[in-house]
């Protein structure tokens, strides 16, 4: 039997391993790289728009129903910041961006910070959303050498390793976008 074919519109090589890890065997994963096509600019002001953007791009261009994914790490003592422009955060690369944010919360007791995702899907005719938020607070120092991103100074809640401690597999199993993903899967379910 024929896997399903999710198309989801990264060139984030770390995003297609979670995402191939997270749904198993039960379906074909292909990224934007799959096609040879760049990411499209991320011009939204936030994440379901950098989503919904991502996901047109890919229907677009390939003719299959499209999932953008859109994550972003939330801190409140930074009113929310870097939000939307995570990735982005400091014009450098991710160890950029984590000294930018650990240089921001010197001080701080307040380290209350939450990653968001958005999943878009978009097949042509219509746009659904879907989430996942991981509640967590940022540490004062880097711990940890997996993961990517700002996951060496998040400790997700009921938790005392940041992610970047955890295993892959334990990772995944609690994370923003593994709970994105389960929302996709529970409306695979119910939709087709």
């Amino acid at each position: 039997m024929k896997r399903p074919v999710l198309l989801f519109a990264t060139t984030n090589p770390h995003k297609v391993a979670e995402i191939e890890a997270m749904l198993g065997p039960c379906f074909t994963v292909k990224s934007l790289l799959d096609f040879g096509l760049p990411g499209p600019e991320e011009t939204g002001a936030t994440l379901e728009e950098n989503a919904e953007i991502k996901a047109r791009y890919a229907y677009e261009r390939t003719g299959l129903p499209g999932i953008g994914e859109d994550t972003g790490l939330f801190v409140r003592a930074l009113h929310w910041a870097p939000g939307v422009y995570s990735a982005r955060f400091s014009g450098g690369g991710d160890r950029e961006n984590r000294e930018k944010l650990l240089y921001l919360m010197r001080g701080e007791r307040d380290r209350y910070a939450e990653f968001r995702t958005v999943l878009a899907i978009y097949d042509g005719r219509e746009v659904r959303f879907l989430r996942g938020v991981l509640p967590g607070r940022i540490t004062t120092e880097e711990r940890g050498s997996g993961g990517f991103g700002y996951d060496p100074i998040f400790v997700p809640e009921g938790h005392s390793r940041t992610l970047a401690e955890m295993s892959p597999e334990e990772k995944n199993r609690i994370s923003h976008r593994r709970r994105a993903i389960d929302a996709l899967l529970r409306w695979i379910v119910r939709n087709i």
